[in-house]
């Protein structure tokens, strides 16, 4: 198990990103049919760039490690990258291909439905990752991200690593892994178990498999975390009025490393992170409106 001491840095997330159109229905559109949008936005997306922008909004010092085309698309989703401070140098552009790109209609209700571009194959560069990755005090990876920096990590490298588990990774293993995050139902292979004791149990499985820390997520239920000595906490939502659940997810990881890297403990973190999480769902998309909210000692469970 990883024991390198925790120590303020650059945070560095590797894996997706896309550039998203989001529309506001009030019920799905039939075949053939003409809907008018309640709200409509166009905006970066991913798992792992907007849980960079999550943390750079932090105040973290924060690089980006992905994949564009070379299209315009991909121009706008480094210039939103950009515009948030977060480092872009080690992102590379694949000639002849679209970048990732998704359509997503949203119910007042929460329902969506996307329909989505793939992204290009993530293909690091090593002449510009290996030196932002030297420079990490944390590292976090997204489903496509991992595979990616588990091929090209060498012995000895110096930063903790952060794993999105939301959706599938082949091959997975939590040995070795810092900081695990899957969604509770992830965990479950299926539909999340509501008693506390059989939660308690997933939780410990993936830290008896080696994880060093792990957060389960589960909506509005909140979350459950399981720090390096073993101890479980429940954490519940926050409540805020929900506009779009657009990327909270996706908010919540980057916000939780930040919390983990300024130095608060695991629960004071997932609390921070539930809060910022909950704060950025008052916009449709997934970024517009997460917070610009530093971690502070303050952050505590409730």
């Amino acid at each position: 198990m990883n024991e390198k001491a925790p120590a303020p840095g650059l945070l560095v997330f590797v894996g997706v990103c896309t550039l998203d159109t989001i529309a506001r229905v009030a019920a799905f559109p039939e075949p053939e049919s003409r809907s008018v949008a309640e709200d409509f936005a166009i905006a970066g997306g991913g798992p792992a760039a907007t849980a960079a922008v999550a943390a750079a909004r932090a105040g973290a010092a924060t690089a980006f490690i992905g994949t564009v085309g070379d299209d315009p698309e991909g121009e706008r989703i480094l210039a939103g990258l950009r515009s948030e401070g977060i480092d872009t140098t080690a992102v590379t552009r694949e000639e002849g291909r679209s970048s990732g790109a998704s359509l997503i209609l949203v119910s007042p209700r929460g329902a969506r439905a996307i329909v989505t571009r793939p992204v290009p194959e993530l293909a690091i560069d090593p002449s510009t990752a290996l030196p932002l990755l030297a420079q990490a005090s944390w590292v976090h990876a997204d489903h496509l991200g991992w595979p990616a920096l588990h091929a090209l990590s060498r012995p000895g490298h110096a930063y903790r690593t952060s794993v999105d588990g939301g959706n599938p990774i082949t091959g997975f293993s939590p040995a070795g892994v810092d900081l695990y995050v899957p969604t509770l139902s992830q965990l479950a292979k299926g539909t999340p178990p509501q008693d506390p004791a059989a939660i308690a149990s997933l939780l410990k499985k993936e830290f008896q498999r080696g994880a060093a820390e792990v957060v389960a997520t589960d909506g509005a239920n909140g979350s459950w975390a399981v720090s390096r000595e073993g101890r479980i906490q429940h954490i519940p939502a926050v409540g805020h009025h929900m506009y779009s659940t657009l990327g909270a997810g996706d908010v919540f990881h980057g916000a939780l490393l930040a919390g983990i890297s300024a130095g608060l403990g695991l629960f004071d973190s997932v609390q921070y992170a539930s809060e910022t999480a909950a704060l950025s769902c008052a916009g449709l998309d997934g970024r517009s409106r997460i917070p610009h909210r530093p971690p502070t000692a303050e952050e505590r469970p409730r």
